[in-house]
């Protein structure tokens, strides 16, 4: 544990916050340095942190920075996570050597997930988790997410999967490793920018104390991996199904046709769909980041109070 404590380093808010017995909530940081462009990426981490706040809870966005595992960031290393040039993407293979280099890392939802863990946060709020990248048969493409959830013991909040993946096999993955996978007041797979799917869920609860107390029972009982709430973005921000699907199924051949793979995909296909959408996407995902704040605020804040 010494070992592990010399690459761990708090925030002073969070560190205030763990001292107090508060409730944490995580926030990734790639969704800052590779999911949106400057300066909406600060103002929309800035705001998640606030109403994580005003919920009762504590915000701790994570990075690595200059050898360290960051839990909460400052307002000045939130700036130049935001705005460097050169920031890596992290996940769990990239993990060793961005902290031995000593290099800016953001971090994704497995690398966050890790980070979360080692410093004993249990619930992590995101905009959407990765999964089966459509095309897999052929590239076999499946994102680090997925084998996070199965072994690291963190609640993951979020708007469902990314709509540019293939869900069904999402699904199908996540259920052959074992992961509860929750609707949050509804019956089928938010598809991150569009609330409903025709992907039914087998769990529904309806209130952040329901899914509080199944995250205790699940821990008392001693069963492993984590667990997925997904949480429809708000009506009023919903994009039209079929026509975000087209844009994105005009995404997806655009980063097949430029040779796009790997951690490159997301952000490529992301970007791509900002610009087909004159940027209705971006307030999309902004606003559905912020819903799933309130709630993975609300779930910690009574998780805490029937652990105590």
């Amino acid at each position: 544990m010494k070992e592990l404590n010399k690459y761990i380093d708090f925030s002073k808010e969070v560190e205030e916050g763990i001292k107090n017995g508060k409730p944490i909530v995580a926030l990734e940081s790639t969704i800052i340095s590779h999911g949106m462009p400057y300066p909406q990426n600060v103002e929309m981490a800035n705001q998640c942190e606030k109403i994580i706040r005003e919920a009762g809870a504590v915000p701790a966005t994570i990075a690595i920075m200059n050898g360290k595992i960051k839990i909460g960031l400052e307002k000045d290393e939130l700036e130049l996570l935001a705005t460097a040039k050169g920031v890596k993407k992290v996940s769990r293979r990239d993990m060793a050597a961005v902290i031995a280099e000593k290099e800016i890392g953001a971090t994704t939802v497995a690398a966050t997930m890790i980070c979360a863990h080692m410093a004993g946060i249990k619930f992590f709020v995101t905009g959407g988790v990765g999964g089966v990248h459509r095309g897999y048969e052929e590239t076999m493409d499946v994102s680090a997410d997925l084998d996070e959830l199965a072994q690291t013991e963190v609640t993951v909040i979020c708007a469902g999967a990314k709509s540019i993946l293939d869900l069904p096999r999402t699904l199908e993955y996540l259920e052959t490793k074992g992961v509860p996978v929750i609707g949050y007041q509804t019956d089928t797979l938010p598809q991150f920018f569009t609330r409903e799917s025709e992907y039914k869920l087998q769990l529904r609860m309806d209130s952040p104390e329901e899914i509080a107390g199944m995250v205790a029972t699940k821990e008392q009982l001693g069963l492993k991996g984590g667990v997925l709430v997904t949480d429809p973005i708000p009506q009023e921000f919903s994009m039209d199904k079929a026509y975000i699907d087209t844009i994105i199924d005009k995404a997806v051949k655009s980063a097949n046709d430029e040779n796009v793979h790997g951690k490159d995909i997301t952000p490529y296909l992301l970007a791509y769909i900002v610009e087909e959408t004159g940027g209705k996407s971006l307030d999309a995902n902004i606003h559905l980041v912020y819903n799933n704040a309130r709630l993975g605020a609300a779930i910690a804040v009574a998780y805490n109070k029937i652990s105590k």
